[in-house]
């Protein structure tokens, strides 16, 4: 008898079970293949655009995500250095063969946490409730609480033009019987589809004709509690390269032979994410379309073709790719594919990740409707954080979106359900000024130590930045300017103008010209660089910043107002049809959640203040 099973080992599966056996709880990962887990089987990055926030938030929570991506990556780079802090987020570079063996160790590691392969074909349910898993063999297994993370595999079809074979990704077993069993529960199933482009063999590639695309020549870190593990100067490049009139013409002239566009697909496709032959028929203005060749590993030769999947048969894709500048001779070692596979109805589950029909059963990642290995992670911890706190009879953490881009991620999916394949963008975030990537710890390391996923010594950490900042602002306040030639001298070479009055430092740096670099000149600031870098951020942005944490109060009290989970809306008069319908289907718990849910007007949330203010007493 276990405490949690968690079915599936990609990224959601490996953060739920780690966190959960790090909470002390007797943990099993069920996996068909213990090759397989932390696989990569599309692009080799992790991080990226909000993507590289989320990282920084699952480790601020107590994950592995962070770690193991430091640990093996071979480029690192900050995304829109030059643009405001709101939309900055890391991108690296793993190498998909030490980054599984990297995430296995530290399994292996998890002293509660045991690894089994096996298929589970079903669940164990009596009462509506979760007790454990049958495998394939017909073997049961019991446990309190089960976490599903299945990826791509339920149903899992490959699709190459009008080929389609029923397999999972890397041509694996799939899931046959799964997602009709949950079916059977009474858990609505979806179909969708992603995608992935062709390998290339890098002997076969001429890089001189390529533009190089660097690594940073300054040390990150994903994680707050490792120093960096690469050495700076030894970064693999990767190349820039773009799509072209001969290119587009392939593809318009075998655009039926798609999988896509041929009618051989059922699944919907990512809409942020699109194929190649998506692009240029969505996007028909356009003369070219960006890619990138990426190294998958330093231990083989394939270089993956960003921003070039597609399900075309394996002839067009060979006319696609040598129609491209510096792939004339290329040589594919691996043709692209789309797989479709079943998802649940993320309408269905409850913002703690649980589901709302079968008590003790969790989802996270791919199976809730979402795309991207980090989109995955960090449902899968707080799937994890969340089962465990329910058997340690605790509350659930539910992120605000103000609090965490998970928070965002999990109520949207809640809220308002997916028709393709969910992303997280910055666009999605109307609080992203308060989330950015370097105030991670800063938002969520508080929750962290309260549910017990770090340790004292994460959280020490966590309290001396916080005091270190506050200590640097008093610092500041008192330190001013001198006015003498040094000053002049630095203030004419950097082409700034020389404040006209004297000013303590606190103020100078709220000037978008003046920065701690400048300052630096003049003064020793003794302090971590991440605890300077924030400082700077909040003098600058300061006026910002209190503007959107004043929107998020009028959020929390909107969170505050609660909706009984036993109001029947058929008895609310004055309703939309449509608002009735909606909020009978997603069952909002608050006022705030309600407003979010599409098809539910401002005077439908009026009706329904005023009926719990009269049948509950919810004032106002």
């Amino acid at each position: 008898m276990f405490d949690i099973i968690v079915v599936g080992g990609g990224h959601a599966g490996c953060e739920a079970a780690n966190i959960a056996g790090k909470m002390g709880l007797k943990t099993l990962l069920l996996t068909m293949n213990k090759n397989n887990i932390a696989d990569m089987p599309c692009n080799p990055s992790i991080g990226g655009t909000a993507k590289g926030i989320i990282v920084r938030e699952v480790d601020a929570l107590g994950g592995l995500m962070g770690i193991v991506a430091d640990k093996s990556h071979f480029q690192i780079k900050m995304l829109n250095n030059s643009k405001g802090p709101a939309v900055r987020s890391l991108r690296a570079q793993a190498d998909k063969i030490e980054y599984p063996k990297r995430m296995l160790e530290a399994l292996n590691n998890n002293k509660n946490l045991e690894i089994k392969e096996g298929m589970v074909e079903d669940l164990i349910v009596e009462n509506n409730k979760v007790l454990g898993v049958i495998l394939d063999n017909k073997e049961k297994i019991y446990a309190k609480e089960v976490i599903l993370t299945t990826g791509t595999y339920l149903k899992a079809n490959i699709l190459v033009g009008s080929d389609n074979k029923p397999s999972g990704p890397h041509g694996e077993k799939r899931s046959n019987h799964l997602s009709d069993n949950l079916k059977k529960y009474g858990l609505n199933i979806i179909r969708l589809k992603t995608g992935t482009p062709p390998r290339i063999k890098k002997d076969s590639i001429d890089f001189s004709v390529l533009k190089e695309e660097l690594g940073d020549n300054e040390y990150w870190t994903f994680s707050y509690d490792i120093e960096p593990q690469y050495d700076i100067n030894r970064q693999q490049k990767c190349y820039l390269l773009w799509t072209n009139d001969k290119t587009h013409k392939i593809i318009k002239e075998h655009l039926k032979e798609s999988a896509m566009y041929g009618g051989y697909a059922t699944g919907v496709g990512p809409r942020y994410c699109p194929s190649i032959e998506d692009k240029v028929v969505r996007f028909a203005d356009k003369e070219r379309h960006q890619l990138f060749l990426e190294p998958e590993s330093i231990h083989y030769d394939e270089w993956y073709l960003q921003g070039f999947s597609t399900s075309m048969p394996t002839y067009v894709q060979e006319e696609m790719v040598h129609s491209l500048v510096g792939l004339e001779n290329a040589i594919i070692t691996k043709y692209a594919y789309a797989i479709e596979y079943d998802a649940i109805d993320s309408l269905q589950i409850k913002p703690s990740l649980e589901n709302k029909l079968l008590e003790n059963l969790w989802t996270a990642g791919q199976i809730n409707g979402t795309s991207g290995y980090e989109e995955a992670a960090g449902q899968g911890i707080i799937a994890g954080i969340n089962a465990s706190l329910k058997l340690k009879r605790k509350e659930p953490i539910i992120l605000k979106r103000n609090e965490a881009y998970i928070g965002v991620l999990i109520d949207d999916l809640i809220t308002k359900g997916v028709k393709d394949p969910y992303r997280m963008l910055t666009s999605r975030a109307e609080f992203r000024l308060l989330l950015r990537h370097d105030n991670a710890d800063l938002r969520l390391r508080g929750i962290a130590h309260d549910a017990g996923t770090i340790n004292e010594e994460q959280y020490n950490r966590y309290l001396n930045k916080i005091k270190n900042i506050e200590l640097l602002k008093e610092e500041l306040k008192i330190k001013r300017l001198e006015f003498n030639e040094t000053t002049k001298r630095v203030f004419e070479e950097n082409n700034i103008e020389m404040p006209k009055h004297g000013s303590n430092y606190y103020e100078l740096l709220k000037r978008p010209e003046i920065t701690f670099e400048l300052l630096s000149n003049f003064e020793n600031f003794n302090y971590p660089k991440d605890v300077i870098y924030q400082v700077e951020i909040d003098l600058k942005y300061g006026g910002y910043i209190e503007k959107a944490y004043k929107e998020a109060e009028k959020l929390k009290k909107l969170e505050e107002k609660e909706i009984p989970s036993d109001i029947d809306y058929s008895k609310i008069k004055n309703l939309a049809s449509e608002a009735r319908q909606k909020l009978e289907q997603i069952r909002p718990e608050t006022i705030a959640q309600a407003i979010r849910i599409s098809g539910v007007n401002p005077a439908d949330i009026a009706v329904l203040s005023v009926y719990l203010k009269k049948e509950y007493n919810n004032n106002e």
